[in-house]
């Protein structure tokens, strides 16, 4: 018998540990080179594990445990035949290997059922909570203080008509990872959010006149995100600050500028990585947006693709968001949040019109950008918006869209 040892390969630098969030097999399955078998978190991609060849598997590690890199998480008999049909075949090792399963006596009830210890009783009528709503896990039955400590306060003796089912499910390790770093800004920066508004009236008729065309010609749609990228480079041009960002008693300011979108993917929110957005064109960010954001939906991302950023555009008027105050994506210094678009009445030469108004809001670090900075950044992204053809194509739309 010739067995493979499949160990978990490097998602990339810095990381050293994975999570198994599934198992895409089962034990004694069959499985086929480059299929994939597992999806394992790190903390900061969903990864798919392929098989590196072919044969029968042994799990060696459950749903939910952390390995590190390079430890074995499972074995493949590469000798094992291919079984015939699609049932899945276990070795004679792995039939000798289950064990019968005994169900164990219910244990007879005594005086101590049900009765809190002194630290658990305390813990209770803190919480309000009586001791007949909480089953214990001692000895005997006993509540234990961390039962107490575990109890849910009832909410409610009233009679319930629905469904009262709850569901305790633990976060993946990326989940996990992003809930630290969000509660890390919030504590580390000094950040501050600026607000604006924009009428989108100029990209909407440029969008009517020009997307049928574009689309045909390039493959990809003629979306906000470009405009917006490409008012971004432009200000950050105009305020490097706001492209920098902190590194010790260091700052640290770039002369590129890499573009952080976040995307909603099947694991939560990523955040891949538009580099050098300064070199392209509308086509160029819509086919740039569209690749990355399909490899998200995929599951194909990598870590490469999703960090180096220096700044970056969140869109949560695509969920029906009016205003937010976005939290910045360390260590970067600022953060752009799009809203959704809504027509309201606006004063335009005198006389009030209905335009298509967006809400845009610019979180940033203030240890490092000052409030001229930040402001004045707005308000250049929000110039760019309103006079794209000017400030974005050079007065000459159809060669900026490359008709």
């Amino acid at each position: 018998m010739s067995v493979l040892e499949m160990r978990v390969p490097s998602p990339g630098e810095s990381i050293t540990e994975v999570e198994i969030a599934t198992w895409l097999v089962e034990d004694g399955d069959y499985v086929e080179k480059d299929q994939p078998i597992a999806e394992v978190d790190s903390d900061k991609a969903t990864l798919e594990l392929p098989a590196e060849e072919s044969g029968i598997i042994t799990l060696k590690a459950e749903e939910g445990d952390a390995v590190e890199v390079g430890a074995v998480v499972c074995l493949i008999d590469t000798s094992a035949a291919k079984p015939e049909g699609d049932a899945p075949v276990k070795t004679e090792a792995q039939k000798e290997e289950k064990k019968v399963e005994v169900t164990a006596a219910p244990k007879a009830e005594t005086y101590a059922t049900g009765t809190a210890s002194p630290a658990a009783k305390k813990v209770l009528a803190e919480k309000g909570i009586a001791a007949n709503q909480v089953k214990g896990t001692g000895k005997d039955g006993r509540i234990t203080k961390e039962d107490a400590v575990k109890a849910v306060p009832s909410m409610g003796t009233q009679p319930a008509n629905g469904s009262r089912g709850t569901e305790r499910k633990k976060m993946s390790m990326l989940r996990r990872k992003v809930a630290e770093r969000l509660v890390a800004v919030k504590s580390e920066t000094a950040m501050l959010t600026t607000f604006n508004e924009v009428n989108m009236q100029p990209i909407f008729d440029l969008r009517s006149q020009f997307k049928e065309d574009f689309k045909s010609k390039h493959g990809v749609g003629l979306g906000f995100m470009s405009f917006f990228t490409l008012a971004v480079v432009r200000a950050l041009k105009l305020y490097p600050d706001v492209n920098s960002m902190i590194d010790g008693d260091f700052q640290i300011k770039n002369d590129f500028q890499d573009i952080s979108i976040a995307v909603s993917g099947p694991k939560g929110l990523m955040v891949p990585v538009i580099r050098n957005a300064e070199n392209l064109s509308f086509r160029g960010v819509e086919s740039e947006v569209k690749r990355l954001a399909i490899r998200a939906r995929d599951g194909q991302i990598t870590i490469d693709e999703m960090t180096g950023g220096t700044f970056t555009i969140t869109n949560g008027g695509v969920f029906g968001s009016m205003l937010s105050t976005p939290i910045l994506n360390p260590p970067q210094s600022g953060i752009l949040g799009m809203h959704n678009i809504v027509n309201r009445p606006m004063a335009v030469n005198g006389e009030v019109v209905i335009q298509p108004i967006m809400y845009v809001a610019l979180s940033y670090d203030h240890r490092i950008v000052d409030g001229r900075e930040s402001v004045g950044f707005l308000v250049a992204v929000k110039e760019a918006l309103e006079n794209p053809v000017e400030l974005l194509m050079d007065n000459n739309p159809i060669k900026a869209l490359e008709m």
